[in-house]
């Protein structure tokens, strides 16, 4: 199966017991041609991924979260959960070979801010739309260029990193630490230069890293939320209401850019292709923040400048070349008449 998924276009397989292992394919459900493997129940292949550790939790909890490689095939990042009284899994395949910014569709500008030496980077996007893979080719730009030390706090590791130039430190959640917070809080007696948090869940660790940027570190992390100017809404929202003045401040003063974005299925329909949002945080954006103003900057964007660009922008400009229907940008666009305006624009 998993050799079916690697030889395949598409980036998972759902296993469900009474049905097919299936794969998507641009969003599409494709079932395999695998009669011999429908599983009555899924809990076999479970307790071949599973070591006898993980298999305990994941009977304490329901659902667990792994990432396992197999020679000669790949690297996987692999989820179970419990479903009507089964076991449901969901493999996805992780390339061993770290994309660069071109491949990904990224701009080249990210680097610049890669090799700042302190200030805090944030990926944005819904789930399962490549938060996880921008950030790991951001630290390898970091690994390339500059001899330092990177810490990360992963749940789970996906991609690994060799040491280059700098040291690459990855810490696992639930196996090298007991969660993101509790690896934050020791993080700074790991003389880190490089700090890389895989998602902000909560306000403590969230404060701890804003102190780190605080004190002279590069960090940098992803946060779900659905455009840049609500991933800062959601981080001072995190805070209690007496603290959020004060984080507007230093998230304003420490933010070096958010990066929002999708993966937008290829109109060849297969694969897909990443459209982006960027706010690099220049004065005025930072004025913004700090007045609780946020919700001017969408406003700013449709404008367009070296600071701002719009995902609809980044959509047409994908239709306009060709790569994506106009029907995918379009349900992807959060301002449909704005997208439409543009890619009626030759």
């Amino acid at each position: 199966m998993l050799r079916y998924l690697v030889d395949s276009p598409a980036p998972d397989m759902l296993l469900t017991a009474g049905v097919s292992p299936s794969i998507k394919i641009s969003n599409d459900l494709k079932r395999a041609n695998m009669a011999s493997l429908i599983p009555a129940d899924c809990e076999r292949y479970a307790r071949e991924l599973l070591s006898e550790q993980n298999w305990e939790k994941f009977i304490q909890k329901g659902d667990i979260d792994l990432a396992k490689t197999y020679p000669e095939i790949g690297r996987f990042r692999i989820n179970l959960y419990r479903q009507r009284g089964s076991i449901s899994i969901t493999i996805r395949r992780i390339k061993e070979i770290l994309p660069t910014l071109a491949e990904l569709n990224l701009p080249d500008w990210i680097k610049d801010f890669a090799l700042m030496p302190q200030g805090l980077i944030i990926i944005s996007g819904p789930v399962g739309h490549g938060k996880t893979t921008s950030l790991a080719a951001i630290v390898d730009i970091i690994n390339t260029n500059r001899k330092c030390n990177i810490v990360t706090l992963e749940d789970p590791i996906e991609y690994l990193h060799k040491h280059k130039k700098s040291n690459v430190n990855q810490r696992e959640v639930g196996l090298d630490t007991e969660s993101f917070y509790e690896g934050l809080k020791h993080v700074f007696k790991q003389d880190p230069d490089v700090i890389v948090v895989g998602e902000m869940r909560d306000f403590e660790s969230f404060a701890i890293a804003l102190h780190a940027a605080d004190t002279g570190h590069l960090v940098m992390s992803t946060i779900s939320a659905s455009s840049t100017a609500s991933t800062i809404e959601r981080v001072i929202n995190m805070f209690p209401p007496h603290q959020q003045s004060l984080i507007r401040t230093r998230v304003a003063d420490n933010l070096l850019f958010v990066l929002g974005q999708r993966l937008i299925p290829l109109k060849s329909g297969e694969g897909r292709v990443l459209a982006y949002e960027k706010m690099i945080n220049s004065y005025g954006i930072k004025n913004l923040i700090r007045e609780g103003k946020t919700h001017q900057i969408k406003a700013q964007m449709l404008s367009g400048s070296e600071e701002f660009s719009s995902l609809e922008s980044s959509l047409a400009k994908l239709y306009l070349s060709g790569l994506i229907k106009f029907e995918d940008g379009l349900l992807y666009s959060e301002n449909k008449q704005f997208y439409t305006s543009l890619t009626k624009t030759v």
